[in-house]
């Protein structure tokens, strides 16, 4: 063999140094620094019951001493024992400060953790490296001391965009000239910190959907903050996710969840066609809210015997072997389960009149939350099955992407082809190079472990191989991840005791928000424009939060709140008597109208649509009051064209005018050709 020569030996070994030496010193996605604080020893629990009237989850709320409270939503794990509280797991824990009231308005929402989700071991992260590597190495054995990672910041939600890009910087100035090596350690161990992040997120959106779903009592979180805390969650899975402003979050949401119904509803009437066509039994398993994400597709012995010989298969959408006259089948040893029929095929109880038996052999089990076709998640003959079909589209992208350089945006043909390859595969139902099956498969993670209709034993036999499917070194097992959650919870609520942790933690958060409030415009695009130099690291803060700091924030928040309000009530319907309570209202646009001077253009456009969408005579005087208060160009040209309709009422166009004139004589914020409008229509 010809020799390496020295400085191409040398390259390759400060390629692989480099390598560790970004998996090692860059945090995995959004890892929290330190959060702590002073915590009380009361808490109070509010429950949730399943369909059984079982406690299902249960909120344990702790109060802390800085003017916050952990609110943590509690699951039970072993779904036989509803009741048992030695098998619930604390699941996902939120931060919430309240400024030391009760007054919900300036709530605010910090820190999301997923008490699952932790820092992986040395032996994860050297594997999670490792190209090509596409399965576990093992579980984290404990818990290690301090403050879990949370999952999302929502005081920063921007924080994960800048992180990204400085990711990618520095893989492309730093790691990609290093050679092949390099790039693919590094891009691999990118993606499975990603994929492990997002597979957490997708589990603390289920569970506090689920939370939320089966509430009998009053949550503890009002639709405004479910609605921030899901939404924000689902955007960490965007690119630009975190710079979406607040007003969005509800269509979003809302985007979301059609789009989610409309794949299950895709996907069940596809499997169920081609599973009766096939002669298979079609079974949709729901998760505790009755939403069924996953479905299970049966064969019975007899069949199996009976269409050994005549029986034709296809595979489409199904993409499992053929069954009839499968060996494995005719000496299936594995789970069954026997269940009784009358004489039109209808299911009924043992006792039945009538009913015979019928031994029920699994076959496949199946994702519904899947774009395009159902995904197959756990195939009962093949444990290999799925797990190849997963990996048919991670190994065409690394190959293209790591090794050959390719990528959709830089070369027409590798675009072409991969476009003309995934269209016939999706179209003829084929399992091979679709997309990633992480949200249905950390969905079914969950559904294991909250669901009580699957017997036990068969719960123990999919979580077995759903195991094999996972492709992360980073993963742990559902035992695993139990132990871990409990450990982290203890490690947060020993956090929640320092006196230098949370309360030092929500100091900063409060001292950032005094920034836009003590500074100008001018200061706040310098802080910015640092902000994101420093990819997100640099955030600038007061340095100390005086007396009146916190009845400023208290004052913005209110003011934040009855924002989001107004903006609702303005999109909501032609006529907003009809779906609102007006007094509501009226009492938003007061507050507003007497902290006008810190209002936006955008309280002021939703002023000036509430005012053309009531007829309330009250409601639209006080609408003027609050867009003279607002001092902004859009807030004065909605006066302006408010005086200028001929459809306004007299007495109402005499009110606006009027403002308009103190306005001008106030100097106030008006663009030049409104106030020469202005000055010439009604003087001043």
């Amino acid at each position: 063999m010809r020799s390496v020569p020295p400085r191409l030996r040398a390259r390759q070994d400060c390629s692989i140094f480099f390598s560790l030496l970004v998996i090692f010193s860059l945090p995995l996605p959004f890892p929290v620094a330190a959060q702590q604080a002073a915590a009380d020893s009361s808490a109070a629990a509010a429950s949730t019951q399943n369909d059984a009237g079982n406690p299902a989850f249960r909120i344990e709320r702790i109060s802390l001493d800085v003017g916050a409270e952990l609110l943590t939503v509690f699951g039970d794990l072993d779904g036989r024992e509803p009741n048992n509280r030695a098998s619930e797991v604390p699941l996902v824990s939120i931060l919430r400060d309240t400024l030391g009231d009760a007054d919900p308005e300036n709530d605010r929402l910090r820190h999301v953790w997923m008490l699952t989700y932790t820092r992986p071991t040395l032996k994860q992260r050297l594997a999670a490296g490792v190209p090509f590597l596409y399965t576990r190495v093992g579980n984290k054995k404990k818990a290690v001391r301090g403050v879990p990672p949370a999952v999302i910041d929502l005081a920063q939600p921007d924080k994960d965009v800048w992180q990204r890009f400085l990711w990618m910087a520095l893989q492309n100035i730093f790691v990609n000239p290093y050679g092949v090596t390099a790039k693919s350690s590094s891009r691999t161990f990118q993606r499975n910190t990603e994929d492990y992040r997002k597979v957490h997120v997708i589990r603390a959106l289920a569970v506090l959907s689920l939370y939320e779903a089966e509430a009998d009592v009053e949550s503890v979180f009002s639709p405004a903050e479910m609605l921030e805390i899901q939404s924000r969650l689902i955007l960490t899975q965007m690119t630009f996710g975190g710079i979406v402003d607040d007003a969005f979050l509800q269509k979003l949401h809302q985007n979301q969840a059609t789009a989610q119904l409309d794949e299950r509803g895709h996907n069940w009437e596809l499997l169920r066609q081609r599973a009766e066509a096939e002669g298979l039994l079609f079974e949709p398993l729901q998760l505790p809210d009755g939403s069924a994400t996953h479905a299970l597709v049966w064969t019975t012995r007899h069949d199996v015997a009976s269409n050994r010989q005549r029986r034709k298969w296809d595979n489409r959408f199904l993409n499992i072997s053929k069954p009839w006259g499968d060996k494995r089948l005719d000496r299936w040893d594995g789970y069954t389960e026997t269940r009784f029929f009358d004489a039109e095929n209808r299911a009924v109880v043992s006792d039945t009149p009538g009913a015979r038996a019928v031994e029920m052999i699994p076959l496949a089990l199946y994702g519904l939350d899947n774009p395009k076709i159902p995904a197959l998640l756990v195939d009962f003959r093949d444990g290999g099955n799925p797990k190849r079909r997963e990996v048919s589209r991670r190994v065409l992208e690394d190959v293209a992407r790591n090794i050959l350089s390719l990528s959709r945006f830089g070369d027409i043909h590798y675009f072409l082809g991969r476009t003309i390859f995934d269209f016939i595969t999706s179209r003829r139902g084929m399992d091979v190079n679709q997309p990633t099956r992480l949200r249905t498969y950390s969905q079914l993670k969950l559904l294991l472990t909250l669901s009580a209709s699957l017997d036990p034993e068969f719960r123990e036999e999919i979580s077995r191989r759903l195991e094999h499917v996972s492709l992360n070194p980073l993963e742990n097992d559902l035992a695993a991840e139990a132990r871990l959650a409990r450990a982290q919870h203890a490690a947060l609520m020993d956090y929640a005791r320092r006196p230098d942790g949370l309360a030092r933690q929500l100091d900063r958060d409060r001292r950032a928000e005094l920034v836009p409030l003590a500074h100008g415009r001018t200061a706040r695009v310098l802080f910015r424009f640092g902000h994101v130099l420093s990819f997100g690291h640099y955030t600038h803060r007061e340095k100390a939060l005086p007396e009146t700091g916190r009845t400023q924030i208290d004052v913005a928040r209110r003011l934040a709140h009855h924002r989001r309000f107004l903006r609702e009530v303005s999109k909501s319907s032609p006529i907003i008597e009809v779906v609102w309570d007006m007094s509501e209202v009226r009492r938003s646009l007061q507050f507003v109208a007497e902290h006008g001077a810190r209002a936006d253009g955008a309280t002021a456009s939703a002023a000036a649509r509430i005012f053309a969408r009531t007829k309330d005579e009250a409601t639209q005087r006080l609408c003027l009051d609050t867009l003279y208060h607002i001092n902004n160009e859009t807030a004065k040209n909605a006066l302006w064209r408010i005086h200028q309709d001929q459809t306004v009422p007299d007495p109402i166009r005499t009110l606006s005018a009027e403002y308009l004139r103190k306005a001008v004589r106030e100097e106030q914020r008006i663009s030049p050709t409104d106030t020469k409008a202005i000055i010439s229509a009604i003087g001043q």
